[in-house]
């Protein structure tokens, strides 16, 4: 099969005759993900599953106290209040194509040519290759599933239903608006419920109007439990609470000037201690306005054991000579408790 005119142009960028920065490719578009080095850090295993990853909750309580005297009856209580959520795992999968053409144009022989194994670069190679080909290929399919994950856990799983439901599945813009989220009626059990106030006003800076709901929001976020918290929010959300800041003076805190410079810029914005993360993604998501407060002891992935991060080298049909790499996951996402965190919004 012959070269597409993206391939072909592809190894023209790869392998030139001479260039300034020869072996360096200076990628423009990486953005930071702090929710999925986030979970990265809290992830948890599970040995097997048929379907589901599932987690007991209880959110009422029938026993209660009674006074008496004498010999006056008292009354018994069979309390019955275990619920199970339910989430459901996937299998996730991320993979390249290199053909040993593309390899060889740029200095690469590959010696076990069943699966693309022990690949070597030829000497002086240098001279015409202006970067690893391979290496680009493998750094693409890595970055790739980094952003694929990344979206993956921020979407609520709509888009694709051999994807994980993310924590836009049970973190709801409207608690309301949904009856069955993870398997349990929360139209019926209202603490199974996250926080939300959308539509923040900001019409006022002076009157830190957002920095009075999240105070208020964040006596509710710790009310149940010892919840602990990361918020990420966007540009426009960060923007707004920023404003508020400087209008309230927060400038002249460490006094304007310091090493002899004015530094008019805003330090990281904290709020109860917790850093407020920019998170890129929601931007691209259309959430600018919104910030995300998790309660990350409540919230995480569970991978199956031996099956995060699996590096594959499929074998090559016989008719072609091709390469191949892969990288799967087993994992779901799972939340034990939604009450603790929230989801907020500017207007």
């Amino acid at each position: 099969m012959a070269f597409t005119v993206q391939e072909i142009e592809n190894i023209a960028n790869a392998t030139i005759d001479f260039h300034m920065d020869k072996g360096k490719i200076y990628s423009q578009s990486i953005q930071d993900k702090p929710l999925l080095q986030a979970f990265d850090k809290k992830a948890k295993t599970f040995p097997a599953g048929k379907e589901f990853l599932t987690v007991r909750v209880k959110g009422e309580y029938t026993t209660s106290i009674q006074g008496f005297s004498g010999d006056d009856p008292v009354g018994y209580k069979n309390p019955a209040n275990i619920k199970q959520a339910v989430y459901q795992y996937k299998r996730i999968h991320a993979g390249i194509e290199v053909t040993f053409d593309e390899l060889q144009r740029n200095g690469i022989s590959i010696s076990d040519t069943t699966t693309g194994r022990g690949e070597s670069r030829h000497s002086d190679r240098e001279v015409a290759a202006l970067a690893d080909l391979l290496d680009d290929k493998l750094e693409d399919m890595m970055e790739g599933r980094a952003r694929g994950m990344n979206t993956m856990f921020w979407r609520n799983g709509s888009t694709d239903s051999e994807l994980v439901a993310g924590i836009k599945s049970f973190i709801l813009a409207n608690p309301t608006s949904a009856t069955i989220v993870g398997g349990i009626d929360q139209s019926t059990n209202t603490w199974w419920r996250n926080r939300a106030s959308l539509g923040i006003s900001t019409a006022s800076p002076a009157s830190s109007t957002i920095a009075q709901v999240l105070q208020k929001e964040f006596r509710q976020l710790v009310r149940y439990g010892s919840p602990k918290h990361m918020i990420f929010a966007g540009s426009d959300f960060l923007d707004a609470l920023e404003k508020e800041l400087r209008v309230n003076g927060t400038y002249t805190q460490d006094g304007w000037a310091k090493n002899g410079a004015i530094d008019l810029s805003v330090a990281d914005t904290q709020f109860k201690g917790n850093t407020i993360f920019y998170d890129p993604t929601l931007d691209d998501e259309g959430e600018a306005k919104y910030m995300y407060a998790l309660d990350m002891n409540a919230i995480y992935p569970m991978y199956m054991e031996d099956e995060r991060n699996k590096r594959h080298s499929p074998a090559r049909p016989h008719d072609r000579y091709v390469m191949y790499r892969a990288v799967t996951d087993v994992v779901g996402l799972v939340c034990k408790q939604r009450n603790t965190s929230g989801v907020y919004s500017i207007a």
